[in-house]
C-alpha cells in the first residue's frame, strides 16, 4: 500500500513539475534561447564614395554617393582633421592631432596636455577600408596636400608655426619652413610647382617652393585665413578670410593681391573652406556660422547665387562632373549634397561626431 502511495504522489509531483515548466516558456520566464548570430556584414556597393573625417569620432565616415547612405566607419586615431585622396586613388591620407580642441581666444594653458604620440597622418586602403599606416609628419597637423606623383606630403602644424614636407614611401623629413602663426589650409597649385599654406593667426599666405622646397614669399591676406583654392589653369587663387567676411583674389604666378571679394550677409557670412569647379568657372565657399555655400564667378569675382547647406558648413568637395558639391556640417554631424546647378540640397546624410573634412573618391 505504501509503495502503492508512493508512486501516485511521484507521477503527481512530475505532472506538476511538467506543467510549470510549460507555464514558465509561455510566460517567458524559461532560460532564454541562444543568441542568434550576428547579421553579416552589408555588402558595400560599387561606385563613388565620400571620405568625411570626423573631428570628435576619431574617424572616418565612408558615404556611398549613389545610395546616399553611411556604409562604413574607419577608426583612424585622434583628431582627424584635413583630408586627400591620393592621386591614384588606392589611399586616403588624414591628418591626425593629440592636440586637445581650441577654439580662437581659448587660454590653452587650461586645456589637457597634447598626446603627441597621436600626431601623424593616417594612410587609409580605399580598397580594403582600413588604416594601414600612420606617417610621423611633425607637430600638431591639421592640414595637408599630396603632389600629383604622390610622393610627397606637405603638411601644416598648427601648434609651432610651421610646414612639413614628408616623402610618402619612406616618411623622410624632406623640408622644414617656418611660416606664420597656426597654419591651416594647404594647397599646392595644378601645375604642382606651388605650395600655399594659410596662417590664420597673422593673416599671411606663406607661398613655397614645391619642387626645391624653399620658402619663397609670404603675402598679407584677410583676418584669419582658412584654406586656399586655385583656377584649374594655375592663374589665381583665392583664400578666404573668415573674421573679414571678404575673399582675396592673388595673382598664383607672380604672388601677388589683385584685389578683395568683400561677401554681404553681415557677420555670420565666414568663408572657411573653398573649392573650384572642374572648368574654373565657379569658386563654393562654405560661410561657417552662415550656414550656406556661395557661388562665385570667377570671371567676375561677383557672387552669383548661394545655398543654405546646414549647421556650420567646413570641408567642401567637388564632383569630377562639376554638377554636386559635398559639405560637412560639424555641429549637426551630416553632410549636405548639393545640385550645383538647380542649387539646392537634395540629401542630407549622417557621418561621424563632429565632421571636418570630405574628399570625393571616383
Amino acid at each position: 500500500m505504501k509503495r502503492l502511495l508512493t508512486c501516485v504522489v511521484c507521477l503527481l509531483l512530475a505532472a506538476c513539475s511538467s506543467q510549470s515548466s510549460s507555464t514558465e516558456t509561455a510566460s517567458g520566464a524559461a532560460p532564454a534561447a541562444a543568441p542568434a548570430a550576428p547579421p553579416a556584414p552589408k555588402e558595400i556597393p560599387a561606385g563613388p564614395k565620400l571620405f568625411v573625417s570626423n573631428e570628435s569620432g576619431g574617424d572616418l565616415s565612408v558615404i556611398d554617393v549613389g545610395t546616399r547612405q553611411l556604409v562604413a566607419t574607419i577608426a583612424v586615431g585622434k583628431r582627424p582633421r584635413g583630408v586627400r585622396l591620393a592621386p591614384d586613388g588606392s589611399f586616403i591620407y588624414v591628418a591626425l592631432s593629440g592636440s586637445p580642441i581650441a577654439g580662437p581666444g581659448v587660454d590653452e594653458s587650461k586645456l589637457p596636455p597634447p598626446d603627441k604620440s597621436a600626431d601623424g597622418i593616417g594612410v587609409v586602403s580605399v580598397k580594403d577600408l582600413k588604416l594601414v599606416r600612420t606617417i610621423p609628419a611633425g607637430s600638431d597637423p591639421e592640414q595637408l596636400a599630396v603632389t600629383a606623383d604622390g610622393k610627397r606630403l606637405f603638411i601644416a602644424n598648427e601648434d609651432v608655426s610651421a610646414a612639413t614636407a614628408i616623402d610618402v614611401e619612406t616618411g623622410m623629413v624632406l623640408g622644414s619652413f617656418k611660416v606664420g602663426e597656426e597654419p591651416e589650409g594647404v594647397n599646392i597649385r595644378p601645375d604642382g610647382r606651388v605650395v600655399y599654406v594659410t596662417s590664420e593667426g597673422d593673416n599671411q599666405v606663406s607661398v613655397i617652393d614645391a619642387v626645391n622646397l624653399k620658402l619663397l614669399k609670404t603675402l598679407e591676406v584677410g583676418a584669419r585665413p582658412r584654406s586656399t583654392a586655385f583656377l584649374p589653369d594655375n592663374s589665381r587663387a583665392y583664400v578666404p578670410s573668415e573674421t573679414g567676411q571678404a575673399i582675396t583674389v592673388i595673382d598664383a604666378k607672380a604672388h601677388r593681391v589683385l584685389n578683395t571679394i568683400k561677401l554681404e550677409g553681415g557677420p555670420l557670412v565666414r568663408p572657411m573652406g573653398t573649392a573650384v569647379s572642374p572648368d574654373g568657372k565657379l569658386l563654393f565657399a562654405t560661410t561657417g556660422r552662415g550656414k550656406s555655400v556661395l557661388f562665385i564667378d570667377t570671371k567676375t569675382n561677383k557672387t552669383v547665387g548661394q545655398v543654405e547647406a546646414g549647421e556650420r558648413p567646413w570641408g567642401i568637395a567637388v564632383s569630377p562632373d562639376g554638377k554636386t558639391i559635398f559639405t560637412a556640417n560639424g555641429p549637426s554631424n551630416d553632410v549636405s549634397i548639393i545640385d550645383v546647378e538647380g542649387r539646392t540640397v537634395v540629401a542630407k546624410v549622417k557621418a561621424g561626431d563632429r565632421p571636418w573634412g570630405v574628399v570625393y573618391v571616383p
